[in-house]
């Protein structure tokens, strides 16, 4: 069976929201898994949109080509529990539909969240990249398994900064934040590193 992969794009009142970093990686799979051409502009200005106000998940599924485009209202997922798991043989460097691991490791955990540790270094969450806090600045892992449009986007514009961040030193962070095409920093999804360890 052929692999299939999504992107999960941001649409705020009206606006498509890192659209040329959706469109990076979508070049770059297609590259990988010789697939055709995909304009997601192009394709996103032929479809019907929902209303102007508000947040959506604009979710393309595609293979060679698109196959499904679909907008849902977007809420926040409430993050109280997050667990620490261990998987060293875990990859996922593409956007696959296909999450059944993640699934897996997030119900080993019995958390609402998790952080994946591979090789004693920090990497990802279910879902979102992550950025640690300090009073030195804020730093995101640079053994990530999924590097996210959101992550490019604020190393790009330096707000963030990349960095070997192994499972022992988290405890030398304050805070931990989630990032992903959905969520800024500003929005304060986040858990206190000391919360982790009670």
């Amino acid at each position: 069976m052929k692999p299939q992969f999504s992107e999960a794009i941001k649409f705020k009142n009206g606006v498509f929201y890192n659209l040329s970093y959706h469109q990076a990686r979508v070049n770059k799979t297609l590259e990988k898994f010789g697939g055709g051409e995909i304009d997601l502009a192009k394709a996103l200005s032929e479809m019907p949109v929902p209303v102007q106000q508000g947040i959506f998940k604009c979710r393309v599924v595609y293979g060679k080509s698109i196959e499904t485009i679909e907008f849902a209202p977007y809420s926040f997922r409430r993050i109280a529990t997050i667990g620490m798991v261990e998987s060293n043989d875990i990859e996922y460097g593409y956007k696959y539909t296909n999450r059944n691991m993640l699934n897996k490791l997030l119900k080993q955990t019995g958390c609402d969240d998790m952080i994946i540790i591979r090789q004693g270094f920090t990497t990802d969450a279910f879902a979102s990249n992550l950025v640690f806090e300090s009073s030195e600045g804020l730093f995101t892992p640079d053994t990530c398994l999924l590097p996210g449009t959101k992550r490019r986007f604020l190393l790009d514009t330096g707000k963030i900064t990349e960095k070997r961040i192994t499972a022992r030193d988290i405890q030398s962070y304050s805070q931990i934040r989630f990032i992903n095409a959905m969520i800024d920093l500003e929005d304060n999804i986040c858990i206190e590193v000391k919360k982790l360890f009670r």
